[in-house]
């Protein structure tokens, strides 16, 4: 017999989300000397923030993890308080329902069923952009609406949806001829859609978008990551 890292039998495929969360919180969360299948039920959200960050960068294969900024819209996601400020957070725990039991309000999926889906979705199609930093990703609507009021006309991002469980969507702001402010967001595109086609290329695809946030030409940001296209006569 030998010790080995934490397995989970299943007997379905839609048990797979829920035994991967298993297999998370067992790993980074229980001591070595324990009794066996004792883990404990609540944790700091410090060690959370490590656990998803390492996760993350394992899972995408990228160099560049999540930053302190992702980190406050994660804790307001999984605490439902928006209220607090970073620091209030970091002395707070966060428990195992909360993490993988309790459905997100106003939603229907949990805390790691949508964090899991921002994880497929971004090592199957948005692993350069995000490695690029192209991609804000972890933030609210709320909080975007914020950033892009004040900008130029066709100024825009990208953050995985809120709505949605995979999808990855652009905010971008029209500007009124009386200089009044709309933000906008598109239709969150799944790792379906961009198979069909690139992130990059569906945003050369649209006009409205000029700049990314907070000032850079979109052929110079994405540039690289479009595809070279035969056109036909006309």
């Amino acid at each position: 017999q030998v010790l080995s890292l934490p397995i989970v039998v299943i007997v379905h495929g839609n048990q797979d989300n829920n035994a991967k969360a298993t297999v998370l919180w067992d790993n980074a969360f229980s001591e070595i000397d324990r009794v066996p299948f004792v883990v404990a039920e609540r944790v700091p959200w410090e060690k959370m923030c490590d656990t998803l960050n390492l996760k993350f960068m394992a899972e995408v294969q990228t160099t560049k993890g999540l930053l302190k900024e992702h980190y406050f819209f994660l804790a307001q996601k999984i605490f439902n308080d928006h209220s607090a400020s970073f620091n209030d957070f970091q002395s707070r725990h966060v428990s195992w329902a909360q993490f993988n039991k309790e459905i997100l309000p106003g939603r229907g999926f949990t805390f790691w069923q949508w964090f899991d889906g921002v994880l497929d979705l971004t090592k199957r199609c948005l692993k350069s952009y995000w490695s690029d930093r192209l991609i804000v990703g972890f933030i609210s609507k709320q909080y975007v609406c914020k950033l892009l009021s004040t900008e130029p006309d066709g100024t825009f991002l990208l953050r995985f949806s809120d709505s949605e469980i995979g999808g990855v969507t652009i905010a971008y702001v029209i500007r009124g001829k009386d200089g009044s402010s709309q933000v906008e967001n598109i239709q969150p595109f799944s790792a379906k859609d961009l198979s069909i086609r690139s992130l990059g290329d569906r945003i050369r695809d649209l006009g409205q978008l000029r700049n990314l946030y907070p000032n850079t030409p979109k052929d110079q940001a994405f540039g690289s990551h479009y595809n070279s296209e035969q056109r036909g006569p006309g």
